[in-house]
């Protein structure tokens, strides 16, 4: 049974380049691109009107942006090294709170995750490491991981926080257990460059993806790959778990977004609206009966798509 989805919505140029990365609240969308400005967009009005512009935010442009599960908490990296963390007000604007402290080179701090509560901040770098950041206690580091010295392109933590993940340029697949400080699994699999590391709302499936154009899915407490999925024909570059862990959504270098069924292991829905390249795709919070997700990318545009059925 395939799935059925619905353009509602695009915002057209919201960014002047590239859009890198989108980051969701259960009200907002925020994104960042290869200009200075991060954009929030308000996800309550079926128009998508812009509520803020942070002017400035990174210099050269924003790679990645991320927002705790609860709305309160998100972080950007830089193309300049610098990693900020913003707080939202009463008043429900964005603020900044202060920045990570790295060697603020840039590749130092590449790719970042924020635990569910926005209290921990995880990222990789060029070389290979792994660092865990306590945001409530000084914005310091309290963990940091060594992998064979290849470029992390991604990262993820589970939402208990007990488990990192990170995806590395020679293909390399790790998960850490954040508790005892110490590499879990180096997991087999994928050989070619990982783009992107998601773990299902319950901890216990990753899924890794990347210039193979496979989508592996391991098992977190053995640490075993229990299914590929492909469909894809270029480079995936962003995969993201429905609230249910249900669906998996993945966007790829071709413009071709795709909707996963993990019970079945196959592609129930695929959508083109761009033949550019999408950087990223995100579900929205769930707030009526259906499923929504957005995506992002070369065509500098913000596209927003509903299950056809339900409310």
């Amino acid at each position: 049974m395939s799935k059925q989805y619905l353009t509602t919505h695009t915002v057209d140029d919201a960014h002047i380049t590239d859009i890198f990365s989108i980051a969701v609240t259960p009200t907002q969308i925020l994104s960042a691109s290869g200009a200075s400005s991060i954009k929030v967009h308000s996800t309550t009005s079926p128009d998508i009107p812009l509520a803020q512009t942070i002017s400035g935010a990174h210099k050269l442009g924003c790679h990645h942006i991320v927002t705790s599960r609860n709305g309160r908490v998100a972080a950007s990296a830089g193309f300049g090294g610098e990693v900020k963390v913003w707080s939202i007000s009463e008043s429900s604007e964005w603020i900044e709170q202060g920045k990570i402290v790295d060697g603020n080179k840039a590749g130092e701090i590449w790719a970042i995750a924020l635990s569910e509560n926005g209290q921990f901040l995880a990222s990789t770098s060029y070389d290979g490491r792994i660092n865990i950041w306590d945001l409530a206690g000084g914005r310091n580091k309290i963990r940091e991981y060594e992998t064979k010295g290849s470029f992390g392109m991604c990262i993820d933590m589970s939402r208990d926080g007990k488990f990192t993940a990170s995806g590395h340029e020679n293909g390399g697949v790790y998960i850490f257990n954040n508790d005892t400080g110490r590499m879990l699994y180096s997991l087999p699999g994928l050989v070619k460059p990982v783009r992107t590391v998601s773990f299902s709302p319950a901890g216990t499936r990753l899924a890794a993806a990347g210039d193979a154009r496979v989508i592996a899915l391991y098992d977190v407490q053995h640490g075993e790959q229990v299914a590929n999925l492909t469909g894809h024909s270029a480079w995936i570059f962003s995969a993201d778990w429905s609230d249910t862990g249900e669906y998996l959504l993945s966007g790829s270098f071709d413009g071709k977004v795709k909707v996963w069924s993990i019970d079945r292991r196959l592609c129930v829905a695929t959508h083109t609206e761009t033949d550019k390249t999408l950087w990223c795709v995100k579900w929205l919070p769930k707030t009526g009966k259906s499923e929504s997700f957005a995506t992002a990318g070369a065509n500098r545009s913000i596209s927003f798509y509903r299950e056809a059925t339900g409310g």
